[in-house]
């Protein structure tokens, strides 16, 4: 059996039971044991699986933005609230879309003398909330096709929209983040956005709370030692993979 042929009959498999072990796979596919272990391998690199024990677990899709917004609230208020009192003024920043990046714009439309380049309407419309915020910060919102995922631009407009500029920092919030891959996002055009933002800034500010650190999604867009700053939970010390990313990134802010 060819290749692509094996890795979708194993999707199949897991969008149908959501788990599967390694004889299964032999069995359904006719296969060496060692066949699936390398299958495995390869698909859990592209995001579509996570490997365990005895076999493999599908990855799920990331909940909705809606639904992200009210799951770990306090976590994140936290999170953007340590790197707002740490930001100077006269910077010019990147700020991608996510519940994490709309409550830092909250925090941010309190300081002054900020350019906030975003492609998110809610951050956008949490920076122009504020009056004090109008009058002493600019916010530029780039412009593109509306994402059907969430409140933001996306595609190829916004991408090259983003490639004419270059900011002090990109402030980035991924659906996970591990040493091996670095900061990764489920959705392809998301990822587009942030590696644009990333390849762009002096600085790449990763904000993810405590249970985003150790995990991996399906596509990378900063690898680990390219992150600056990352901005965490003081719990996410905790959690697997943790001590292997803080040798990978420059610097870790535990809020």
């Amino acid at each position: 059996m060819w290749l692509e042929a094996r890795h979708q009959r194993i999707q199949s498999l897991l969008d149908r039971l959501d788990r599967v072990t390694t004889d299964q796979v032999v069995s359904e596919l006719g296969v060496s044991r060692e066949t699936v272990r390398r299958d495995f391998l390869e698909l859990e690199a592209q995001g579509v699986l996570k490997r365990v024990h005895g076999g493999a677990v599908r990855i799920v899709d990331e909940p909705s933005i809606d639904q992200r917004t009210g799951i770990r609230v306090t976590h994140k208020q936290s999170v953007a609230r340590a790197l707002a009192q740490r930001l100077g003024p006269d910077l010019t920043v990147f700020l991608d879309a996510g519940s994490t990046t709309t409550l830092l714009a909250r925090e941010l439309a309190l300081l002054s003398h900020l350019t906030v380049i975003t492609n998110s309407f809610d951050a956008a419309a949490a920076l122009m909330a504020n009056a004090d915020s109008l009058r002493n910060n600019r916010v530029y919102f780039l412009g593109g096709d509306i994402s059907q995922r969430l409140a933001a631009t996306t595609g190829a407009s916004t991408v090259a929209e983003i490639g004419r500029f270059h900011v002090d920092m990109a402030l980035l919030s991924p659906v996970a983040v591990d040493a091996v891959y670095g900061a990764t996002s489920f959705d392809h055009n998301e990822a587009l956005i942030a590696r644009a933002m990333a390849d762009n800034a002096q600085q790449v500010v990763i904000l993810a709370d405590y249970s985003k650190i150790g995990g991996r999604s399906r596509e990378s867009y900063c690898v680990a030692d390219h992150i600056d700053l990352l901005v965490t939970n003081a719990n996410a010390v905790d959690r697997p993979g943790y001590d292997e990313l803080a040798g990978m990134v420059s610097e870790i802010l535990l809020a």
